[in-house]
């Protein structure tokens, strides 16, 4: 009876609903795409998947692994039927929501300094730390306002955290652009890992400000 009626929730009841469904279906979507094609073959250890990143497979994995963890947890989160069902489900995976980014965060910030500098690549570094950066900046105000019993606030930062957690796909999808050809993959991937995130955060913000009065 009550698998039932969490799935009777699922029913867009508006057009609204039905376009945010939508949007979640195809969210999910890529997701999926991202993980099956472009993170997994990183688990096969080779040095031909890792690349320039081999002497630094760890802090790798530990980056993609913290990645995919909150891509994969993000949209239950979202979920109201399945928050509202099972609250103390809800909140141990925004614990490892929270960890998972924070362990990739770090994760993140030392393949930055490391092998985008031995790489001589100090705008790919930036670029990619100024992406931890914001990316852990959004997740703990999330956590923050939870911990001050902030609700809408803490909505509103965790739609932050979880539109920089997709910077994963967007800078994936800007990277394969035709685009890259013409200036380089050092040009081109540095400025996508900065694109990637602060055009989508700066959506967002619209999104969420649009209605308030």
């Amino acid at each position: 009876m009550q698998q039932s009626n969490l799935l009777s929730t699922l029913k867009p009841k508006t057009y609204s609903d039905l376009i945010f469904a939508l949007v979640w279906v195809f969210i999910i979507l890529l997701a999926y795409r991202f993980i099956i094609v472009t993170a997994l073959p990183y688990y096969g250890f080779t040095e031909d998947a890792m690349g320039r990143w081999w002497d630094y497979k760890w802090s790798l994995i530990g980056h993609i692994s913290g990645g995919i963890l909150a891509l994969v947890i993000g949209p239950f989160q979202f979920w109201k039927a399945f928050r509202s069902k099972y609250l103390t489900i809800h909140r141990w995976m925004g614990r490892i929501y929270i960890t998972a980014i924070l362990f990739s965060v770090i994760s993140a910030t030392f393949l930055a300094w490391t092998s985008a500098i031995n790489a001589a690549e100090i705008n790919w570094a930036l670029g990619l730390q100024g992406l931890a950066f914001v990316w852990f900046v959004t997740t703990f105000m999330a956590y923050l306002s939870i911990r001050r019993k902030r609700i809408q606030q803490h909505k509103e930062w965790m739609i932050r955290s979880y539109v920089v957690t997709f910077a994963f796909i967007t800078f994936r999808i800007l990277s394969d652009s035709p685009i890259n050809e013409y200036f380089g993959v050092a040009i081109s991937g540095a400025t996508w890992l900065w694109v990637s995130w602060s055009i989508p955060l700066l959506v967002s913000e619209v999104f969420i400000n649009w209605n308030k009065k």
